[in-house]
């Protein structure tokens, strides 16, 4: 039993940072998840798949796992490096790149 703590991407639906502040626990796959042969369905037995438990911070979510007993890896996050666009900035007059449309 092995989990996982990260802090989740935003998602590339939005341009927004909602719910990427909070650090999740999930638990891996013990096993590989099984084809119903009559349906065609694919399941598991794993119910620990199911939980997504979440965290103020990262150290809150290591205690955690470490109360519980629960091997973990922590996965830390690249840092992003914002840069400030305006739409005007594609009419400047100094503008280094071709105008293409």
């Amino acid at each position: 039993m092995r989990a996982r703590i990260y802090l989740p991407p935003k998602s590339a639906m939005q341009s927004g940072l909602a719910r990427t502040h909070r650090w999740v626990l999930e638990y891996e796959p013990e096993r590989a998840k099984l084809r119903d042969p009559l349906m065609g369905w694919t399941g598991s037995d794993d119910m620990r798949q199911q939980l997504r438990l979440s965290f103020d911070t990262r150290e809150d979510a290591i205690a955690y796992a470490q109360a519980n007993g629960i091997a973990y890896d922590v996965e830390i996050p690249p840092t992003h490096i914002r840069k400030p666009k305006a739409y005007a900035d594609n009419f400047r007059v100094d503008r280094k790149e071709n105008w293409t449309h």
